[in-house]
Order: C-alpha cells, then sequence, then structure tokens
C-alpha cells in the first residue's frame, strides 16, 4: 500500500479548459465517431458506458495484454519494452478519447500528441519491482476497487450529463464535477496499470486525488 508520503507510481491529470466548445458539445458522440471507429479496429472500443465496450476490452485484455504479459512476467521475469511502450501508447490513446466524450477536454482527440491528458505509467524494473507469482492474485485483489468503480461509473454519468447541459448555458464545466470525472478516470486508471498492465505490484489507493 502506498503511504502518505509516496506518489504513486501512475499518474494523471487533465487540464481544465477555460473555454468549452458549445457546438461539439451538443453533437460530442456523433462527431467522435471517426476516432472510435480507429479505436474500434484496435480493441474492439464500442464507448465508455456501452455493454460491448467491457466485453471487448476484457478479452483485448486476455488476449493481448494480461495473457502474454503475465507468461512473461511468470516464467522470464521480463516485461519487453516495446511490448510496454505499445501498452502505454494505446492507454493514452484511450484516455484522450474518454477525455473527450466526458466533455473534459474540446481537442479532437489525437492518435499521438499528449494533448490536455498528461498520462504517467513509468517503465518497470522487473526484477526488483514486480512478483513472479503477483499477476496470478491481481484479478481477485482488485475486485474491491471493481465493485467501488462501477458505483463511481453510474456518478460519473450523471456529472457528465449535468456537465453537458452547464457547458451548453455557460459555456463552462462546473470545476467540482470535472474534478470528480478526472478523479474517477484517476482511479480507474491505477486499477488498470495493476491488474491489467501489470506495470506495478503497488497497490491501488481508495482515492480520487
Amino acid at each position: 500500500m502506498p503511504n502518505g508520503t509516496t506518489e504513486y507510481p501512475v499518474k494523471l491529470t487533465v487540464d481544465y479548459p477555460e473555454k468549452c466548445d458549445r457546438l461539439t458539445t451538443f453533437f460530442r458522440f456523433f462527431v467522435a465517431i471517426p476516432i472510435l471507429i480507429i479505436l474500434a479496429m484496435l480493441t474492439g472500443y464500442c464507448g465508455e458506458n456501452h455493454e460491448c465496450h467491457r466485453w471487448y476490452q476484457y478479452a483485448y485484455g486476455v488476449g493481448f495484454v494480461i495473457g502474454p504479459v503475465l507468461l512473461m512476467i511468470l516464467f522470464q521475469k521480463k516485461y519487453p519494452r516495446w511490448w510496454f511502450d505499445w501498452n502505454v501508447a494505446l492507454t493514452k490513446f484511450v484516455a484522450r478519447i474518454d477525455a473527450y466524450l466526458a466533455l473534459l477536454t474540446h481537442e479532437y482527440p489525437s492518435t499521438d500528441d499528449e494533448q490536455r491528458v498528461h498520462l504517467e505509467i513509468p517503465y518497470p524494473d522487473v526484477e526488483k519491482e514486480l512478483g513472479r507469482g503477483m499477476p496470478l492474485i491481481k484479478w481477485l485483489l482488485v475486485l474491491p476497487h471493481v465493485i467501488v468503480l462501477t458505483f463511481l461509473y453510474v456518478a460519473v454519468c450523471v456529472c457528465v450529463i449535468i456537465a453537458w447541459f452547464a457547458i451548453l448555458f455557460t459555456g463552462k464545466y462546473p470545476v467540482g464535477l470535472f474534478n470528480f470525472v478526472v478523479g474517477v478516470m484517476r482511479w480507474s486508471l491505477r486499477v488498470y496499470a495493476y491488474s491489467v498492465l501489470l506495470t506495478t505490484d503497488v497497490y491501488p489507493p481508495f482515492s480520487l486525488s
């Protein structure tokens, strides 16, 4: 468990938009369709709240991320750098799209530029930082997080709907709602890095900050 003086080795911040685009906000999902098609070709992504998103992402995680990396850590005690770079690049891409769909950003999601979504996942020293057998039990250890995040995702949906109306009428994303949505994304990312990307054995904190 990370203590109060140690930062968790996975970070996510999103720059607050001083100016929101009301027109693209109104048609946000439709405007995002082209970039969602590109992502679907890579991962089967179907949108943050769509049922098939969960199934495709699960299949992607088991088949292309968890499975091979788990076996390499378990039997060879290694995490190839090129595989790590691919996983992190894809995770950043998904984060930019999620932020765009959640109205947190108004720049069209880039396939490679960082833009306003800043995500850090350090490359692990496998020999010193990753336990050989940990990938086998992480799915069980994160169950409390999954339960809590399920309720938080519902709250995020409500916040995004409220923010949609707020942006249309005021041109601003309420700061409190913005920080909450980013906090849930941050929490979710830590759990994902711990249990799916397998980049750290530090147990994720139950925290939005």
